[in-house]
């Protein structure tokens, strides 16, 4: 764990152990001299304790994590009994202003880390995310969806060889847990140069509010604080996740460009050789069909129903277990977590 320290310093803010504070960080100026800040919520607990940050919108147009922060906070009796939470709603502002993926340098985000002080716009960016937010923490939660057109499954993508990242994920409590590997520029790689472990959580799709995913994001979030002893434990809870741990993953393409008749969903379980769609053309003739070639779970799959050949259709996860129930239990995890009301208070 990083040096307790009873006074934080983010940008000219002091916050001290047992005070609440929100801060907006100025991190540049727009064409007409305007200031863009980045919003930040600090909750310090009065004992000491472990440093985490959750964020959203690196992407500008993943706004799924933007509500669960937005809910996280403002949830009956949420509190930080020990350690300090710091809530970046916002990463990209100038991306969900714009309702942009990347900067408006055009420079995807999550590909500009570490940063620069005096480099381009998105390096800028990075490096006052990285030096005011990420250096202070020990843990991270990082929260994105998928692309435009496409859905992810709720899933937990870490580091899985590192056993206290990988207590983390199972800690965070969904279904589908994929072993990562951490690319170069992205906001995982400079937080593990820092020494900040780090979970990437995915769900939903880019421009959309999904309510599964924002209710999984919320659970997944407190049942790591209490993990960490950062939040008093709550009362136990009815119902069981059974988890998966994938050690890899692939895409299935389109075959053919044309119109799509999709066959499976989101969290379905497939053997090798099922056929996943049928591509067809405006006549109604069969151009080609999509077949997985091997047995999962489809973690992520695309929306539109319309294709161009050797596009991305379906995400599939490979798991070493040979369990013929995956997508039940899945089904379970989302009947448990549709029950919980976050209007009713702290999970």
């Amino acid at each position: 764990m990083k040096k307790v320290i009873d006074s934080l310093i983010i940008g000219e803010h002091t916050i001290l152990p047992g005070q609440t504070k929100k801060i907006d960080l100025p991190v540049a100026k727009l064409y007409t001299d305007a200031d863009v800040h980045l919003p930040i919520y600090i909750i310090r607990g009065k004992k000491p304790g472990p440093t985490m940050f959750v964020s959203a919108a690196v992407h500008g147009d993943e706004l799924n994590g933007i509500e669960i922060i937005r809910r996280l906070i403002n949830l009956k009796g949420f509190k930080i009994s020990a350690g300090t939470l710091i809530a970046v709603p916002m990463v990209n502002v100038y991306g969900v202003v714009n309702q942009s993926r990347y900067m408006p340098d055009r420079r995807d985000l999550n590909r500009s880390f570490p940063g620069s002080a005096k480099g381009s716009l998105a390096a800028r960016v990075a490096n006052k995310f990285l030096k005011e937010v990420v250096s202070h923490c020990d843990y991270g939660i990082d929260l994105h969806t998928g692309a435009i057109h496409r859905s992810n499954l709720p899933q937990i993508r870490a580091h899985l060889q590192d056993e206290q990242t990988l207590a983390l994920a199972k800690a965070f409590g969904v279904p589908v847990i994929l072993n990562s590997e951490i690319i170069d520029g992205s906001l995982r790689d400079a937080a593990v140069e820092n020494g900040t472990r780090v979970l990437l959580y995915e769900a939903g799709e880019a421009l959309r509010f999904d309510e599964y995913s924002i209710r999984a994001g919320i659970q997944g979030i407190v049942n790591v604080l209490r993990h960490l002893n950062m939040m008093p434990k709550g009362r136990a809870r009815k119902g069981v996740v059974n988890q998966f741990v994938a050690n890899n993953s692939g895409w299935v393409r389109a075959t053919s460009s044309g119109i799509v008749s999709h066959h499976f969903e989101l969290g379905d379980q497939v053997k090798k050789g099922d056929v996943l769609a049928d591509i067809g053309s405006p006549y109604g003739e069969r151009l080609g069909q999509v077949l997985a070639n091997k047995s999962g779970v489809i973690i992520g799959k695309q929306n539109i129903p319309l294709v161009q050949e050797g596009e991305a259709m379906y995400h599939i996860a490979y798991f070493k277990e040979d369990d013929e129930h995956i997508a039940e239990h899945i089904e379970i995890a989302e009947e448990l977590v549709n029950k919980i009301d976050t209007n009713e208070g702290l999970l």
